[in-house]
């Protein structure tokens, strides 16, 4: 993993017209969402298909980790409280993360991990793409780092899942099972409250309509590449942005939280 893009002290500032609470909680979203679906990578360390895979997905891991200290750190300096990345990674319980519920459904078989990414990094891609262009110097600076790694991990994903569905009977029908696991999870992606449309109206964050389009457009031609059925759902979870989440999220963070809740203060 390289170290995050370093950002000087003048660019902490936030950008005249912007509300710091906004600014906080729009990139704590977006801190948590790369540390869960960091972890959540993590978990196939030594468990891959192959030797290759188990360093991909790590690596993947780590480039969403790298996002997620610069991210972190960035809340800390501008929600006025001085948290640094790792109070706020280990410190807080469950009702207090912003992330969204797709990145923590569970990894499931290979091919339900490999389609829960191809979601996540399909929408990736054009946000990051979007958000590099930001008022904000610490998210656009982030993001024009992480469009690049997207863009490898939308096609680590894509490649997969065209593997995985047009491949044997049971590839098929078990990628196709883990698409319909998370499917209805990525309406979150686009949700748009008043903390986002104050801050697109800012020039902080990207329009989520035209990111939308986009990642339909990705995302079909990938499932039309690999003969595989975009799923029809008939809801949209919702709530993870505002601390609510399903019953997997408490589970991965006892075990991100552990070492550091029962050594508190401890360095090493």
């Amino acid at each position: 993993m390289t170290a995050p893009e370093e950002v000087g002290p003048a660019e902490a500032v936030v950008p005249d017209g912007v509300d710091p609470q906004d600014l906080a909680v729009y990139t704590l979203r977006l801190a948590d969402d790369a540390l869960v679906l960091g972890q959540r990578l993590g978990e196939w360390a030594a468990r891959g298909p192959t030797i290759e895979e188990d360093v991909a997905l790590l690596n993947i891991g780590l480039d969403l980790l790298g996002q997620a200290r610069t991210l972190l750190t960035r809340v800390g300096e501008v929600d006025g409280t001085g948290r640094s990345e790792d109070d706020l990674a280990y410190h807080r319980d469950e009702r207090d993360f912003l992330s969204c519920q797709l990145v923590e459904q569970p990894n499931g078989d290979f091919g339900q991990t490999m389609a829960r990414q191809l979601l996540v990094s399909a929408w990736h891609v054009p946000f990051f793409a979007a958000l590099s262009s930001s008022v904000d110097p610490v998210l656009a600076a982030v993001a024009r780092k992480a469009v690049k790694e997207s863009r490898y991990h939308l096609d680590h994903a894509a490649t997969w899942v065209v593997r995985l569905g047009d491949g044997t009977p049971e590839s098929h029908d078990r990628v196709q099972a883990g698409l319909e696991a998370v499917w209805a999870y990525a309406a979150e992606l686009w949700e748009a409250d008043d903390v986002v449309t104050r801050l697109v109206a800012a020039g902080v964050a990207p329009d989520p309509e035209p990111v939308h389009a986009t990642w339909e457009t990705t995302v079909d031609a990938v499932l039309a590449d690999a003969t595989l059925t975009r799923p029809v759902t008939s809801w949209s979870p919702s709530g993870g942005r505002r601390g609510l989440h399903t019953e997997h999220l408490g589970y991965l963070l006892a075990e991100l939280q552990h070492v550091a809740r029962s050594h508190p203060g401890a360095s090493w």
